[in-house]
């Protein structure tokens, strides 16, 4: 049997007016510019360049309506409850500006400079404690990373905070680890141009502890390895025998 197309929803239809487009919830705006595009828009993909002054406030607001029909169908009395009245607003405020802010808002500034002392040695960054959501569930992710780099002559060399920020924006998103750390991979790999690129992560998926089968003990532990640290069995086995995994204390 044939499939005829499905005609694009009123809110995301193109070519819209800027008087149309300003009588839309901020959420299909922003919606709107990303099809406009031909943007992806998955979970874990930052939309800051498409999001307009002004627009995080109304979609926080948008969030919390959302939020509070929520807590209405799940039968919770957010007006008498006391500990409830303004859990809505408290939740959206977290996700827009908190726990999912790498969606939301663009990189943090990092200056480079260049390699002047050609340095060409092992440099180990951690751990960085990074906290994330499971886009499944989103349930908290807790763990640590380590960053090795291998430094050449033509790599670019930032501040040891900035490997924090970056990660943070990164890992700030509802995403799984695999994917995670190979987004937090292929970003320092285009800023820093090393010659070889080590990241670890080690986390505790709180949608393991929580719900399902409830095994507060088990962690998941992931890696990337590029250029040098792939090539080169000793410099990958010095730079994992470097890092104090909790497995390990």
């Amino acid at each position: 049997m044939r499939q005829v197309a499905k005609p694009p929803s009123d809110s995301t239809r193109l070519f819209r007016s800027e008087e149309e487009l300003a009588a839309l919830p901020a959420s299909e705006r922003i919606r709107y510019r990303l099809i406009s595009a031909d943007r992806r828009f998955h979970a874990n993909d930052n939309i800051a360049e498409f999001v307009r002054e002004g627009e995080l406030t109304e979609l926080k607001a948008e969030v919390q309506a959302k939020l509070q029909e929520v807590l209405r169908t799940l039968v919770i009395d957010t007006e008498s409850d006391h500990n409830t009245n303004e859990t809505a607003k408290r939740v959206a405020k977290m996700y827009v500006e908190e726990v999912f802010r790498g969606r939301f808002h663009p990189m943090p500034s990092v200056t480079e400079f260049p390699n002047a002392e050609r340095l060409n040695e092992l440099m180990i960054v951690g751990p960085i404690t990074v906290r994330s959501a499971c886009s499944h569930h989103l349930c908290p992710i807790f763990g640590k990373v380590w960053i090795g780099l291998l430094p050449n002559e033509h790599s670019n060399l930032i501040g040891l905070s900035k490997y924090a920020r970056i990660t943070d924006w990164i890992m700030s998103r509802p995403q799984i680890q695999e994917e995670a750390v190979t987004m937090l991979a292929n970003e320092l790999q285009q800023r820093v141009r090393p010659d070889g690129l080590a990241i670890v992560m080690e986390a505790d998926h709180f949608c393991m502890h929580w719900r399902g089968v409830k095994d507060t003990d088990s962690a998941m532990v992931n890696s990337v390895m590029r250029g040098a640290f792939l090539k080169d069995a000793n410099l990958r086995r010095e730079f994992l025998s470097l890092l104090p995994r909790k497995s390990q204390s």
